[in-house]
């Protein structure tokens, strides 16, 4: 019964783009803004509800208000799709399939919901794990049914899935870091080195020019490493400039939604996922035709209100109970 399928790094394309442009915004105002920066990354639903939960009105104006690719592609469908196929959005079902179970708390967020036609921007997520199981019951194969094009109007022309550099996580610290060296500094083609420090999901990047350190960005996978960068943070000694925060180690092609596969150590499995996405043809965002149309006719340009009150969210501190809280892992 399904319609159109798209590919989610078309919408990636619009979250990394706005990220660039968010952080060179904050970095210029981190004078009178002690909380421009550092800037994390929000793309995780995960990492988002352990921050409004956990740490509230303090955390909160460091994260990024860009939304997630999951999020940008139900105002994609919800709005652009559905005025070229002449269709109010309730009329509409939008289901994503996605690496993590926290992408259906993410979609369920009042924030996503059209209150004038009653209606989420994404109706329903599934995670890969669960794509497999409903093919088991279905007793169908992958293996055994033609494949099909991608729809062409929210993704490549090619129709073909696509990725973006960086890593199995959308990439989001490489193509700010690349953007930021360039837009802030005259810096083209900036060399891309990670330093791990304790683990591998602790990562640093540095850009220095003549002995100076002009852009320190790090990536924090994993919740140890999420609390030690909050407490850096609550300490005032936060180094960074921007950091990709991610819940899950290792990132999102480690998502607890994903097929877990029988015989095989996660380590190889984690391999394999990440040797088949790297596989991939790359997109790079700032020449994505389609991309640039949506932005000049539809959305009205960069930075415009409209791209603003499309592309970005909100969050908000949640009050803790008084009274004891159990929580089962």
């Amino acid at each position: 019964g399904v319609h159109h399928v798209f590919d989610t790094t078309f919408s990636r394309n619009f979250s990394l783009l706005e990220s660039q442009q968010e952080f060179v915004r904050r970095f210029h105002r981190q004078a009178e803004d002690k909380k421009a920066l550092p800037m994390l990354a929000s793309a995780c639903p995960g990492w988002i509800c352990y921050a409004e939960k956990t740490h509230g009105s303090f955390i909160i104006p460091h994260i990024s208000t860009t939304k997630s690719p999951q999020q940008v592609m139900g105002s994609l469908v919800k709005g652009y799709f559905a005025e070229q196929q002449h269709l109010s959005p309730d009329r509409i079902y939008h289901v994503t399939v996605m690496p993590c179970y926290d992408k259906k708390l993410e979609a369920s967020r009042p924030d996503f919901f059209n209150q004038e036609y009653q209606t989420r921007d994404v109706d329903c997520v599934i995670t890969t794990g669960e794509v497999l199981k409903l093919l088991e019951q279905e007793g169908v194969s992958l293996s055994d049914v033609d494949p099909s094009p991608l729809d062409t109007m929210l993704g490549g022309a090619a129709g073909e899935l696509s990725s973006h550099r960086g890593g199995g996580s959308g990439g989001f610290l490489e193509h700010i870091f690349s953007h930021a060296a360039r837009e802030l500094f005259g810096i083209h083609g900036a060399s891309i080195h990670y330093k791990p420090l304790k683990n591998k999901d602790f990562q640093e990047v540095t850009l220095e020019r003549d002995g100076e350190v002009l852009l320190h960005f790090a990536l924090a996978y994993g919740f140890r490493n999420i609390q030690n960068l909050v407490q850096k943070l609550k300490r005032g000694k936060c180094p960074y400039h921007y950091v990709e925060v991610m819940a899950c180690p290792s990132g999102c092609l480690n998502g607890g939604g994903q097929i877990k596969l029988e015989g095989e150590s996660s380590k190889e499995e984690l391999q394999q996922v990440e040797r088949l996405y790297e596989s991939l043809r790359a997109e790079i965002p700032e020449e994505n035709q389609a991309v640039r149309e949506l932005y000049e006719h539809w959305l009205g340009g960069w930075g415009s209100e409209r791209a603003l009150q499309v592309l970005h969210t909100q969050y908000h501190a949640v009050e803790r109970a008084s009274s004891a809280l159990s929580i089962k892992w």
